[in-house]
């Protein structure tokens, strides 16, 4: 990660129901010739899909030469739930999982006192006392991943204590940020100097989604918990928002504007959040010029090596 050229990776999450399952793995299929550092599979809100992450990280793992990053949440979860999915991904090999909070479920009702893990501090703190029990094959253990909000965490207004939580995430054992999705990447910038300020000094690898539909704007304002949407977009999307293949060229392009800007100042990574769907994220990476990389001929395991040293070293 602190090598000579940033990570490039994609996010993914389960299919639940066979069309869309089939959309998904024509995605994979599309994608993994981009060689990207490594996928991440989302866990659903309240760990509702957490039997099909399991399932889909170790298709991956196994089937393809991508390297998976599961998320891992702390609702309605207790510790030897946590620890058994943490045996099988240590027996699957994985080598990176995401720490989160998680959505509150939608559909059930939920009391946050009974959950083991309050916060992701708390689910960070107890990945890496597995790490250090030497139950994962690789005597490092689990590379660990947090979040970062550029925007700011909705649930924490306050911005100098919600930088005092990442800062603990981190010293808790935390290996690399992966960031929300923002549309201005002044607010990335900042963030990023922030944590320096912070004295956090760990990869932080940027989020970016495409709009690819109008409906697809509306989803992302409410899956963001309120993004941004700087002027500049909404003008551009405001004049094309009856025409479909309009609204797709302004939405990509406005992300590879993004990524180009991102790139000229020393990104670590840029993370796709793809929704599953290949062809915003192909048409920006192609656009980039980024080569392709020779490792994707290695073994996964080999792979799973590399995100680690790119990542938690």
């Amino acid at each position: 990660m602190r090598g000579d050229s940033p990570t490039f990776s994609f996010e993914f999450f389960p299919p639940k129901t066979p069309a869309a399952a089939e959309i998904l793995y024509q995605t994979i299929r599309d994608l993994e010739s981009y060689t990207p550092h490594f996928v991440s599979v989302t866990y659903g809100a309240g760990g509702s899909t957490r039997d099909l992450t399991h399932d889909l990280v170790e298709r991956i793992q196994h089937a393809t030469k991508l390297d998976p990053i599961p998320h891992l949440t702390c609702i309605c979860h207790n510790e030897d739930e946590v620890e058994a999915i943490l045996v099988r991904y240590a027996r699957s090999a994985i080598g990176n999982i995401l720490a989160l909070g998680g959505d509150r479920p939608r559909d059930i009702p939920y009391n946050k006192s009974r959950d083991s893990f309050q916060h992701a501090i708390d689910l960070v703190k107890f990945i890496r006392r597995f790490n250090e029990s030497g139950a994962h094959p690789d005597r490092r253990g689990f590379g660990i991943g947090v979040a970062g909000f550029p925007e700011g965490h909705p649930a924490t207004p306050n911005r100098l204590v919600e930088m005092d939580h990442l800062k603990a995430k981190v010293d808790a054992g935390a290996d690399y940020i992966v960031t929300q999705l923002f549309f201005d990447n002044r607010d990335f910038l900042d963030f990023r100097e922030r944590c320096a300020l912070a004295d956090i000094h760990i990869p932080i690898i940027a989020g970016i989604m495409p709009v690819t539909s109008m409906n697809g704007f509306k989803r992302i304002a409410e899956l963001a918990g309120g993004a941004r949407f700087p002027a500049k977009l909404l003008r551009a999307l405001q004049r094309c928002e009856n025409d479909p293949e309009g609204v797709r060229r302004v939405g990509v392009h406005f992300a590879l504007e993004q990524c180009h800007d991102l790139l000229d100042n020393n990104v670590a990574g840029i993370h796709f959040y793809t929704l599953n769907r290949s062809d915003a994220t192909r048409i920006i990476f192609d656009s980039l010029g980024i080569p392709r990389r020779r490792s994707a001929q290695t073994p996964t395991v080999q792979s799973s090596e590399e995100v680690r040293k790119r990542l938690a070293n």
